[in-house]
């Protein structure tokens, strides 16, 4: 960090963004910005501070500003549902000696705190510089001019409260359900403006070009504006003729019209920069400054839906919080860079700032790239902000948040927590006049109920004629919710005409670095363990089920058959972009087997031209067969957006299972199989293998391979069967040795049929002379299924290393999360990571697996084995998830069956932190419709140890 007081100058226009971008103007009639702290977390500034109770305190030393002190090492950490009554609530003094030039003395001179946690006293060479602000989460100014010493030192004092003296703040903001800290966590800094200045504006640039503009000022001489467009290099487009202008009180209303702009929108985010001059009577510049804007319209049209520049759009969205573990809610411009980057990856296209506003820089990006905003005042259940300091928080968010391109509403609060007498401030500061929300409440135009189970579809209450869109759902507790279930709620959401999309909840764990605790990450129990990424960003498995089911070319599912046409059915579900501005291209691919590498062999490659279809259209396209594509293992399809970004690659596999497997399955050879019955046990060799089977239930019991025990054992164990053997039987054939074991009939029939039918279910060993090992397994096929079907063995885990395998990965599925895999070779180390809890190592080694063609097992001590699987539309399970620690609805933990390594024909859904799977739709379900089948359910495997 720095910890020189020598100040870098920033020539910056006062509504400018970054100091690369602006076109720098003569110092006298542009705003000046000193920072007197760092810009974020990666470049603090060493000032002297105090901290009155926990950690390091009751001593003056220095911290790195901006922070949050307790992730600096200082005084106790806090998450929000804490026993307010018995907390520290610790207060910090801070102390900075800071230079100001001479010339400013001709100057107006504010100094800026973008968010102090939570109430903060600031002093200028001893002297207050105005009130106490209060509020953590909003941007705060001083006009400080009188105070300073110019050309000499001036001395910055800052009392901070973790805690306010105001209950309704504490309510509001110290008691939520996130984690609480305290400190100058925002940057600070001064801004010198010429005396004759414009204080601020606020914009409104629609899309069809027009511009209407508040510009706030206080000046005396300012006779007139001159306004011009630049692009977003700051090469002047066109100076603006002013259509209409008026002055009232301390304010300019001036309106005018751009041509031939390009409106804003998350596809394709135009940003222009509107440039305004304050001008005396002779023409003379007063001030200059500049405010990058986009041109877009929004209307939330009753009954209907929200649109943007006349188009309808639904919201793929998450929360997120302005947060990182090692150092809580003081971030950077890079982490808002690397966040949003996050989001456009897995096709999201609107984020709700939760729950307060965030940094600017965030805003800026979600400008720059392209995002849908719900920006909000933070409150939290109840009791609500009182109305007078409400009424300060709201002028605060709006004013600096005004002219976002990317902030389509605003959330008055959260959970009840909004004061209603505060929903009509908004639009006194909002020239733009944007709607207001109470996310979980039906409220004017819109319904935002919190996290709906699946029948919410229905849509057939009272309130059936609002505008619906969650601002929370699919609660993302561990590995529940988010991309499981979302295929079945995005379904109804996309169809329903009054359905706007919704928000994930959330974005990424909040595990906080513990000062206190030796640098563990601590997720306060199941309260912040609840996202899509991991604390530092690390994707789990729901982020590519998201990018899968959120992908704006959306390709009906598709299975290649011998007779494959090359024909996909698409929809473009785009809502400013034509499915012809993206990028397809198929690749025809080839794998290597256990023994090979991990490497793609491309047999053939070309691009696949997408039809002319609008946003929301329906169509098809077709890829060229070259001649040798039965030759090839998969099919992959690769679309990109017209920034080069990948938007998903689907996967699609060419042969079945048992046709990809035979070159890679060694044929019988020649050699001696000997049998031998002693015991109760049936021993087989064969190559240098011994197999023993119980000669009881013919259950392997033991693999030995030369010396060396291979602990793969008691199987195939049929889950949930109560089948009384009828025989087993012994046939010792040159070349191999088959052990069958029959079942006594049953009735296979279902309850309410007058005809009965009856089969047996059958597992039938076979020991090849080169020492492969078959199993063939028959189940009696049912229509509804509850549990598993499937067999299952035991492995120890202590001895398992690793797997390699061809089948969906690198990600574990559950029924209702089978989006957002690839087919193809895949390699995973062992991990036992607790999802959103411990490890946090990614992707979870333990699991169900699924489209298994074959499977590599890696041991410890040269004791594993490869299994190869015959048959179709089976689920590998490796081994068992440890649960999660706090679960105490069982929601999110998922009872796993017997066995350590398993082949299922279905596995279970997982629910949410306040569903169970059964009610977040179809593939939630606890039942499973097999359907009506003469065939036995059969699974074929050749094991090679």
């Amino acid at each position: 960090m720095k910890t020189t007081t020598t100040f870098i100058l920033l020539w910056l226009s006062f509504f400018g963004v970054n100091a690369m971008q602006s076109k720098i103007e003569p110092a006298d009639i542009e705003t000046q910005k000193v920072y007197l702290s760092g810009t974020g977390k990666d470049d603090m500034v060493d000032w002297d501070f105090f901290c009155s109770d926990g950690m390091n305190s009751g001593k003056w030393t220095t911290i790195g500003v901006p922070s949050c002190w307790e992730l600096q090492g200082f005084g106790n950490y806090n998450y929000g549902k804490d026993d307010f009554k018995v907390r520290k609530n610790e207060y910090g003094l801070y102390k900075y000696q800071f230079d100001v030039p001479e010339n400013w003395d001709e100057k107006e001179v504010k100094i800026v705190f973008e968010g102090v946690m939570t109430d903060a006293e600031v002093k200028i060479n001893g002297k207050l510089a105005g009130e106490i602000h209060q509020g953590a989460f909003y941007e705060f100014k001083y006009e400080i001019s009188k105070l300073l010493k110019y050309g000499e030192k001036n001395l910055l004092e800052v009392k901070v409260n973790k805690a306010s003296s105001n209950t309704s703040i504490n309510h509001a903001e110290r008691e939520a359900d996130f984690w609480i800290f305290g400190g100058i966590f925002r940057p600070v800094y001064l801004q010198a403006s010429p005396k004759e200045n414009i204080e601020r504006v606020a914009i409104n640039a629609k899309a069809n070009g027009s511009i209407e503009a508040d510009i706030y000022t206080v000046s005396t001489k300012a006779k007139s504006l001159r306004l011009s467009l630049s692009d977003i290099n700051h090469k002047k487009i066109e100076d603006l003729a002013a259509t209409d202008i008026s002055k009232e009180n301390d304010k300019w209303h001036v309106t005018s019209k751009a041509n031939d702009i390009k409106s804003w929108n998350p596809e394709s985010p135009q940003l222009y920069f509107l440039n305004i001059e304050l001008l005396g009577k002779k023409d003379e510049v007063l001030h200059t400054t500049t405010q990058r804007i986009g041109f877009r319209t929004v209307e939330v049209r009753e009954g209907d839906g929200i649109y943007v520049n006349g188009q309808r759009i639904k919201f793929k969205g998450v929360n997120r919080h302005s947060f990182y573990p090692s150092s809580g809610r003081t971030i950077s411009k890079e982490l808002s860079i690397e966040h949003i980057k996050m989001m456009k990856d897995m096709n999201m296209n609107a984020v709700r700032m939760s729950h307060y506003p965030p940094d600017k820089h965030f805003l800026n990006v979600a400008d720059s790239l392209g995002l849908f905003v719900i920006d909000e005042v933070c409150t939290w259940h109840s009791p609500h902000l009182d109305t007078k300091v409400g009424r300060k928080i709201v002028k605060e968010t709006i004013v600096r948040d005004v002219n976002h391109p990317s902030i389509l509403l605003w959330a008055n609060g959260n959970e009840t927590g909004w004061n209603t007498e505060l929903d009509g401030d908004y639009a006194k500061w909002d020239i733009q006049k944007r709607e207001v929300i109470h996310p979980w409440n039906i409220f004017n135009k819109t319904n935002t109920m919190h996290y709906p189970s699946y029948h919410v579809f229905a849509y057939d209450t009272y309130a059936k004629d609002k505008i619906y869109f969650p601002t929370e759902f699919l609660h993302g507790l561990y590995d529940g919710g988010h991309g499981a279930g979302l295929d079945d709620y995005w379904k109804q959401m996309w169809n329903m005409p009054l359905a706007a999309g919704g928000f994930l909840w959330d974005f990424a764990d909040e595990a906080v670095v513990r000062t206190d605790k030796k640098g563990i990450l601590d997720t306060d129990g199941n309260h912040a363990a609840d996202g899509i990424v991991g604390p530092y960003g690390e994707k789990e498995a729901s982020y590519f089920s998201i990018k899968e089911i959120w992908s704006p070319v959306y390709i009906e599912d598709r299975y290649i058959k011998s007779d494959f046409n090359g024909v996909f059915r698409v929809e473009n579900r785009y809502h400013f972009s034509n499915l012809n501005e993206i990028k397809m291209v198929a690749k025809w691919v080839q794998f290597d087997g256990p023994k090979g590498t991990d490497k793609v062999k491309v047999l053939s490659e070309s691009t696949v031209p997408l039809p002319d279809l609008k946003p929301e259209t329906k169509g098809a396209f077709k890829v060229d067969l070259p001649k040798n594509w039965p030759s090839a293992d998969a099919l992959f399809l690769t679309a990109t957006d017209h920034n080069g970004l990948e938007i998903f690659t689907w996967s699609y596999p060419i042969k079945v299972p048992k046709d990809t497997n035979k070159s890679n399955i060694i044929s019988a050879g020649q050699g001696a199989v000997t049998t031998h019955v002693d015991g109760g046990l049936i021993k087989v060799k064969a190559n240098g293998i011994q197999y023993t089977f119980s000669e009881g239930t013919s259950l392997l019991q033991e693999v030995k391979k030369g010396n060396n025990s291979i602990p793969f054992t008691n199987g195939p164990v049929i889950f949930d069967h109560k089948d009384k053997i009828e025989s087993i039987n012994v046939n010792k054939l040159k070349d191999k040795v088959e052990i069958t074991t029959v079942f006594e009939k049953a009735d296979k029939s279902p309850g309410w049929a007058s005809h009965k039918e009856y089969s047996s279910d059958v597992i039938k060993w076979i020991v090849h002379s080169n020492g492969l090992l078959d199993l063939h397994v028959e189940i009696k096929g049912k229509k509804i299924v509850n549990g598993f079907k499937g067999i299952t063995f035991s492995f120890p885990e202590s001895e398992v290393s690793g797997m390699k395998w061809l089948g969906d990965g690198p990600f574990r599925v559950w029924r209702n999360r089978m989006k957002g895999t690839k087919f193809q070779v895949w390699e995973n180390d062992y991990n036992n990571t607790v999802t959103g809890e411990s490890g946090f190592v990614y992707p979870e080694f333990k699991g169900f697996f699924s489209s298994l063609y074959w499977a590599r097992v890696k041991g410890k001590n040269y004791n594993g084995f490869t299994v190869y699987c015959n048959s179709e539309n089976t689920f590998l399970r490796m081994l068992t998830p440890q649960q999660p620690k706090e679960d105490p609805n069982h929601r999110v933990s998922v009872d796993f069956p017997e066995g350590d390594i398993s082949f299922v024909k279905n596995v279970p859904a997982i629910g949410t932190k306040f569903q169970t799977g059964d009610k977040m739709g179809p593939q939630g379900n606890s039942e499973n419709y097999f359907g009506n089948d003469d065939e036995p359910i059969s699974i074929n495997l050749t094991f090679e140890f």
